[in-house]
């Protein structure tokens, strides 16, 4: 892999525009992502004191923070909404050293409820920093966050934040990154002690330490002193400098030959050759630090510049065009504009915020943008540069800028905006589906009016938020990714729009599919003087592999159903399938077949079929052996050894299924997959369990049958529970 170090401003790209502020080659587009609690934003707070673009260090626990700025954020100390801030960094070593970087920082939510906030930002971002607890290690979020990373190859480094914690561990994190991520990862740096010892850092690409001494004149650590490595530590940081030389090694031909012929390799060789093997995701460098202790971070933000990529880096952005044809995309300010908008957001004093990412060319205050989508033209109004919630007018965004776009109306979560000459559409970022649903029901007439407007906005900025009427009892549902989910969601619409509502009960977002297979007719006739109504067929319905949903196979020969009638025959087979036999639920995992059927040259239309087609597929479901899921949870426990059996016999009472127990640091930590049905107020219950001492996570893992005690209870009040108070 070429990847270019330009250090000459005569040498830059010539895909920079000549206006442009920060070139290519000095910009980087990074998130920072981690389990909930690993000090993702007090790691913000401290780059951008240290980068300059605030003046005074904003704490968690005292509500000052820059990106989590959201009332609900600094009441509860945790990050709901994804922040874009940007700063600028000037690196002391390395390859960039001297030269001002433009850095992008996204600070994304840990809690598994707003995943849809980290997977969109790491759809957008050219390289990432997975902080880890060097106590808590990597813990299930960071494993989600992990996965997420790897599914849209966002290169990355890890920050092991907390080293000054009681139960810190660096080579420990290392070790479990190593096993439960797979990741090729080795440490930059050596930590010079642990706990309330940690004072100073072993730099193992320049071989020099750095101590973080308490200065009267420098409290915030802004100037660490640069010595000689201390002698107790020389033998780890000669073992570890030549794991990480030959780490590097496997994946640089150029390192490789100089170490395997016992030639001296340069520092800044080393870096390129880590910069590479970075970007190409085979090698993960590790940084040591205590953000909150402000040790490390100016050495992290020297690994974003030398280390993360810049959007000339990044070759593997595509789109397709109309006829689904892959068309690649350069980071270049000359070509035709391509951009993809990741966010919704209302500001109350702006309007409709549209974030997104300029992929190629420029991105122009006043200009019309086409959607692929919807095929119509949008018009830029304004264009500003987010810091958190501070916007800055700006008149053009360049190729590689995460920018804010106001007068585009049509537009929603994942659409292409592009030049109107250019035919493509960017993949969008996937979410999840809902998990858990309740009822809501406005407490006046007032409110009601204000409630539709209300969801159908907070629908729109979050895809993980869906809102709909069930059509049997009347009620307005909501469905998100969890309790604290929904309950953010209801705070907002009192907060931001002042509707008062009351929710009722939480619902399950159960899923019904089959175990047999079975053939069924349906036939639709209707007879009423004049031209009747005559739709007939035939569908097979079997078990589909898990995961695959619904498929509708067209099995017609012989042309006993015209081809125009197989669309809405399929329609209302979907249809059905939208409503399943045991309890109304969805039906997923089932494969139909139309198999035969037979029509009438006058009495036949595209109704009549469709609800043939929504006859026989019901009809096949109840004879294919119907069955109700319900969505199963991972959840991980972290107790102190002495409730470790009140918690385990707490699981097996929920109908949990433990899969395994290790201890660590005189702490059991539990793994099992538990249904959702049976978890709800498990934060209180698991404190009174505990005296408070534990703590946990869960995230969705898969959908199970429901067992035949508990069907008949769960069908009857899916729809007729009471209110929760």
């Amino acid at each position: 892999m070429s990847i270019s170090i330009v250090t000459d401003k005569a040498k830059l790209s010539p895909a920079n525009a000549a206006k442009r502020p920060a070139p290519m080659e000095w910009t980087r587009n990074i998130g920072i992502a981690a389990h909930i609690d690993a000090g993702k934003t007090t790691c913000s707070e401290r780059i951008l004191y240290y980068t300059g673009a605030v003046h005074k260090m904003g704490e968690v626990h005292e509500g000052t923070t820059v990106t989590d700025w959201m009332e609900q954020e600094r009441e509860r100390g945790i990050t709901i909404t994804a922040a874009a801030i940007s700063c600028a960094w000037v690196p002391s070593v390395g390859p960039f050293q001297g030269i001002k970087t433009r850095i992008n920082i996204i600070d994304t939510p840990g809690h598994v409820d707003f995943t849809a906030e980290v997977e969109r930002s790491l759809r957008v971002l050219d390289g990432c920093v997975a902080v880890f607890c060097a106590v808590g290690r990597v813990q299930p979020q960071s494993e989600t966050v992990w996965r997420q990373a790897n599914k849209y190859h966002v290169p990355r480094i890890a920050f092991v934040n907390k080293m000054d914690r009681v139960g810190a561990n660096f080579f420990g994190c290392v070790d479990e990154m190593r096993k439960k991520l797979h990741a090729n990862a080795h440490p930059l740096f050596l930590p010079i002690g642990a706990e309330e010892n940690f004072s100073g850092l072993v730099d193992l690409v320049q071989m020099k330490a750095y101590l973080f001494e308490d200065k009267p004149d420098d409290p915030l650590g802004l100037n660490p002193t640069i010595t000689d490595i201390p002698a107790n530590l020389a033998a780890d940081a000669k073992k570890y400098h030549d794991a990480l030389v030959e780490a590097v090694a496997d994946s640089d031909d150029v390192i490789a030959e100089k170490y395997l012929s016992g030639h001296a390799i340069e520092p800044n060789e080393l870096m390129v050759g880590i910069r590479k093997a970075t970007v190409a995701l085979k090698f993960t460098g590790v940084v040591p630090g205590s953000a909150f202790k402000k040790k490390g971070v100016q050495r992290l933000l020297d690994c974003v510049v030398n280390y993360l990529p810049n959007p000339l880096d990044i070759t593997q952005v595509k789109g397709q065009d109309s006829d689904a044809k892959e068309v690649a995309i350069k980071a270049d300010d000359r070509q035709k504009t391509a951009a993809l908008a990741f966010k919704l957001w209302s500001d109350p004093y702006v309007g409709r915020l549209v974030f997104a990412r300029v992929y190629q060319g420029q991105l122009k205050r006043g200009q019309s943008l086409y959607n692929p989508r919807t095929r119509r033209t949008e018009r830029v109004s304004r264009l500003l540069l987010m810091r958190a919630m501070d916007k800055e007018e700006i008149d053009t965004a360049y190729a590689g800028d995460i920018c804010a776009v106001v007068g585009v109306k049509d537009v929603i979560t994942g659409d292409t905006l592009c030049d109107e000459n250019l035919d493509i559409r960017l993949e969008p970022p996937s979410f999840p589906e809902p998990v858990i649903s309740m009822s809501i029901e406005p407490k006046s007439k007032a409110d009601q009016e204000k409630m539709g407007a209300a969801l159908q906005r907070l629908s729109a900025e979050d895809p993980t938020f869906r809102t709909f009427t069930d059509t049997e009892t009347g009620q307005t549902i909501i469905a998100g990714m969890g309790e604290l989910h929904l309950e953010i969601i209801r705070d907002r619409m009192f907060r931001e729009f002042k509707v008062e509502a009351d929710a009722g009960k939480p619902q399950i977002a159960y899923r019904e599919s089959i175990t047999g297979t079975a053939e069924a007719e349906g036939k639709f006739i209707r007879q009423s003087g004049g031209r009747g109504q005559y739709g007939h067929c035939v569908v097979k319905v079997e078990p589909n592999v898990k995961g695959k949903g619904v498929e509708v196979v067209n099995e017609i020969v012989g042309g006993t159903i015209p081809k125009e009638y197989i669309k809405p025959t399929t329609e209302g087979i979907m249809e059905a399938a939208n409503n399943g036999v045991v309890a109304g639920y969805p039906v997923i995992d089932m494969i139909v077949r139309i198999v035969d059927g037979s029509f009438h040259e006058v009495d036949s239309s595209e109704l009549a079929f469709k609800m043939a087609g929504i006859f026989g597929a019901k009809e096949a479901m109840r004879k294919a052996k119907p069955i109700m899921l319900e969505p199963i949870m991972k959840v991980e426990v972290t107790v102190p050894e002495e409730y470790q059996g009140e918690i385990m016999g707490d699981i097996n009472r929920r109908r949990g299924h433990i899969h395994g127990q290790e201890s660590r640091d005189g702490a059991c930590i539990i793994t099992a997959h538990v249904p959702l049905e049976t978890m709800f107020g498990y934060a209180t219950d698991i404190r009174s369990l505990s005296k408070g001492r534990a703590s946990y996570s869960m995230e969705p893992s898969h959908f199970e049958q429901v067992p035949a005690s508990l069907l008949t209870k769960i069908v009857e009040t899916s729809t007729k529970a009471p209110a929760r108070t």
